[in-house]
Parts: structure tokens; sequence; C-alpha cells
């Protein structure tokens, strides 16, 4: 058992957190006492064990510290993307049922105006210097007690999926009413065992942090006495220098990180050393097979990749020489059963593609939803998060794409990430999405949209190099029939591409998707 408490009584002046751009950071006896002032305000406004708060705030110190106020207080906390509209924020605070908001000044344009006074609304806090309709978070947290609660019980994260297919879905754990020094047995497994984190670690964190991975794995490097040094936002070369000047030992990452660092000139890349890094662990989007190889080349074989949603109803992992002798496999299920299912609900044989089940896996729902947790369970009560693979001899999992991403043509179905992962390797495509739109005699036909490096480059040359480039590599029915190009394609800050709100843009209102 082990908590950031604990480490604040043995090693109280090691920093726990710090922020990469300022330098600023907090020890573990400032984030224990600031945590415990947090929990203490909670239990003054009458917030008891299973109620919510939401955080609306960019990656700060405080972020953590309000999530282990509320861990330490057997709140759910849900973190809400700084990226959003007013409007989507609103939905998650009253469907989660946030009796608390937490926010910051920059974020102020997006919630001020659903302070209405009204009854039975959150109260709504802000940090540092509060706007009008704020209540001071720094202030009224200041006057609590530095020691805990006498009621200490496990809270947990409530997180919203991405969106990238409709309306955010929120994710609820059960509330077990467990100790908070009994981590996540998953989570300690991957980052102890499998990467080798522990209180000698320097954790880097180059993702916003309302994100499952990079909070959870923020936490998990605390929980094991190591620190975490945090990025304001995400950028290659600056990613290299830190990892050189803070002698990183592991991190968390998506593929278009590992794309944008690749794409750095070679000089750039050989400047900085690398060698202190133990562990490189990423996940959220499938990663291309020739990116992956290039990395391991580069960093040696220390990735370690997993395939799980925030539901947490089965994972797979895949270390580096496993994925050697299975190029493009996300790994073995760790944690429940996979089954490869078609459409009738029939297991499909070893190498047949068909939506992936997890079977004798940690149950899940969608937090107010019952109809979209009734579609990701089966008869058997196997569930799914939609995406489509197929398993080998050996039980490695290799996932193909989307299901809701399937093209159907002329009958024939077409995974768009085959085709997205041979053209981000031409070199002058910086990023890319490929889906179905309509053609009136094979139902759908596929389309890629570019993101060029240089939008001066884009043009009908260009169209012709890429998709000849994509014919050399690929089946005719799988290269675009047509490409067109954006300054820059909508992906969230963690890397997930919001496909629909381009695919969106090709379909009539009256036409039928798949």
């Amino acid at each position: 058992m082990t908590h950031p408490s604990i480490h604040a009584r043995t090693t109280p002046d090691k920093i726990a957190y710090q922020m990469a751009g300022t330098g600023k950071a907090i020890t573990y006896r400032e984030l224990d006492e600031l945590s415990n002032q947090g929990a203490h305000l909670f239990r003054s406004l009458g917030l008891k064990a299973g109620d919510h708060i939401a955080l609306l705030m960019e990656n700060r110190l405080a972020f953590m510290e309000l999530c282990w106020a509320a861990q330490r207080s057997g709140l759910y906390y849900t973190a809400i993307s700084r990226y959003l509209k007013q409007d989507e924020i609103d939905y998650i605070i009253a469907d989660c049922g946030a009796k608390v908001v937490i926010t910051t000044p920059k974020c102020a344009d997006q919630i001020k105006g659903l302070i209405k006074g009204a009854a039975g609304e959150p109260i709504f806090y802000m940090m540092d210097e509060p706007l009008p309709g704020f209540r001071s978070y720094d202030e009224e947290a200041a006057s609590q007690p530095i020691t805990p609660i006498a009621d200490e019980i496990a809270g947990y994260d409530m997180l919203y999926s991405s969106g990238t297919t409709g309306r955010p879905k929120g994710v609820k754990k059960a509330f077990e009413g467990k100790p908070i020094d009994e981590p996540n047995a998953f989570l300690r497994v991957l980052c102890a065992n499998m990467c080798g984190m522990n209180a000698d670690t320097i954790y880097l964190s180059p993702a916003p942090l309302y994100h499952a991975a990079p909070l959870r794995f923020n936490m998990m490097a605390i929980v094991l006495g190591g620190t975490s040094i945090i990025m304001e936002h995400f950028d290659a070369e600056e990613f290299l220098t830190l990892v050189e000047k803070y002698k990183v030992t592991q991190s968390q990452l998506v593929p278009t990180m590992f794309v944008r660092m690749l794409k750095l000139p070679d000089e750039i890349r050989a400047k900085y050393k690398v060698s202190t890094l133990k562990g490189a662990i990423h996940a959220a989007a499938p990663c291309p097979v020739d990116v992956k190889a290039r990395m391991i080349e580069w960093w040696g074989p220390i990735l370690i990749e997993y395939y799980a949603g925030s539901e947490g109803n089965g994972v797979t992992v895949c270390s580096s020489k496993e994925w050697l002798a299975h190029r493009g496999s996300v790994g073995r299920a760790v944690v429940g059963k996979i089954k490869i299912l078609d459409e009738n609900d029939e297991e499909q044989p070893v190498g047949e593609i068909g939506t992936v089940y997890f079977a004798d896996a940690p149950a899940f729902t969608y937090h107010n939803d019952a109809e979209k947790t009734k579609k990701a369970y089966n008869a058997k009560g196997w569930s799914t998060l939609g995406d489509v693979g197929y398993l080998d001899k050996d039980g490695f999992l290799y996932l193909t794409d989307r299901k809701s991403y399937m093209i159907i043509s002329g009958g024939v179905n077409i995974y768009p990430q085959e085709t997205e992962d041979v053209l981000i390797t031409h070199p002058e495509v910086a990023d890319v999405a490929v889906f179905g739109v309509p053609n009136e005699e094979m139902g759908e036909e596929v389309k890629a949209v570019v993101q060029p490096h240089d939008m001066k480059r884009a043009g009908k040359a260009l169209e012709a190099d890429l998709i000849a480039y994509c014919k050399g590599r690929l089946s005719a029915i799988k290269c675009p029939r047509s490409i067109d190009f954006e300054a820059e394609l909508p992906r969230t800050p963690t890397g997930k591409l919001v496909k629909r709100h381009l695919r969106d843009k090709y379909w009539p209102k009256t036409a039928a998707k798949i």
C-alpha cells in the first residue's frame, strides 16, 4: 500500500510535480498539505463520498493537487477538456452532476456564461484572481487545516470519452469504499512491473491532464514515489530537450507525437541524448508499423504499447520484443479475454476480422445512458469499445479500425486506418484522415483529407503524387479516389482525430451513414 501522503512523511522535500515551462514545483509535503486543505473544503461545502466535482483548467500544478484532494475525500472528479465549447462543457457538468466546478482565468470565457445564480447549480470556483461570479478557491482552501480529514476514503476519476463520433460519454466506476492507499492494480503492474517506474522515476508528461492516460499515469508516478515533469503543451523538440535536461526515465505518449518527432530534421534529433529513457508507454490511437519500427530503432526496445479505453473493460499490452515478433499488434490480453465476433455474434477464427470484445472483464456503465451501455454488451455479457480487429495464432490482437469508420464500397469492407498508415509515411504529409464519401454506383468511395507540411504545395500535382504513392503500396480499392487539403486536421490535444468533423461535410443530412 502506498500513497503520496506516505511519501510526504518519508521524503517530504522531494519534488512531486514540476512544470516544464515555468519550473514551478511542489514537494510531497506541499502536495499533502494542499490536498488535505482541498479535502476539508469539500467537506465544509457538504460534499460526501460519492459526490462529484469538475475541473476545467490548463496543465498546471493545481490540477494534480485538486485530483489528490478529491481522491482522498471519496469524490468522483471529472476533468473537462479546455478545448470544448461552452455548450459541451455545460452538458458534461450537468451530466456528471458536479456540485463544485473549479476553473482558472484562462478558461473563463468558456465557462462564465454558465453561471446563472439558479438554485441547485454547482458552486463555481476560480483559482488565482477570481472574476465576478466565481468564488476564490485559493482563499477558501487556505483557511482549512493541513491535516487529513477524519473520514478519508478513495475517490475515482469519472472521465468522458473524447466524443470523436458523437456526444462524450461519461465512464463511471462503481464506488467501492476502498482505503486511499490502495492503487489501481493494473496501472501498478503496467507502470512498475512492465515500465520500471519506482521512487527513482523522472516521468515526463507531454499531454493534456484532462485525458485518462496522462492523468492516471501522473498519479501513479506519485503513488510510486517518483517525480513528474508536466509539459504545458507538447512540442516535439522541447520534449527531447526535457528528456536530456531532466534525465527522464519514463513517459507516456501517443503516435501523433512519435510522427512529429520523427519528422524533425535528422540533425535536431541527433543532438539530444535520450539514453536515460527506460520506458515509453503509448496508446490512444493505432501506431503505423513504419513509425513504431523507426522509434524502436531510435530509442531502443523500450516502447510498451497497450490497448484500453476509459471504460477499463479490458486491456492488452505489448512489449517492444513482442511487437518486433508480431509487428502491428497491440499485444495480448492482460485484463479480460479477447473475442472476435462477426455481425451474428459468432466467434471468428484466427486471422479473420471482426468486432473486438472482452469476456471475463470488469463491467462498466456509461453515466446516465442506459442505451449506450446496453449497446456495448452482447447477450453473453461481453463488452466492446466498437473497435475492429483480428487475432493471430499466438493470441496477439491487431486493430484494423473503428467499426463506425469502416467504408463499404461495392460490398467490400475497407478499413481507413490501413490507408492512413501508408499516406502518413509520405514526406510531404503532416497529418491525414481517410473516410468514406457517397458514391452513386459503389455506395461509398475512399476520400482522403491531407494536412501537408507546406500548404503552398496543396493542389492537383500533390494529389496525383499521393494517390500514386498509395497505389504503389495498397490495392487500388483501398486508395483514395480524391484528396482534399486542409491547413490543420481536427485532432484533440491527446492525438485523437475527430473524423466526424471532416466526414460530415461530405454527407448530405439525408444520406445513410455507416
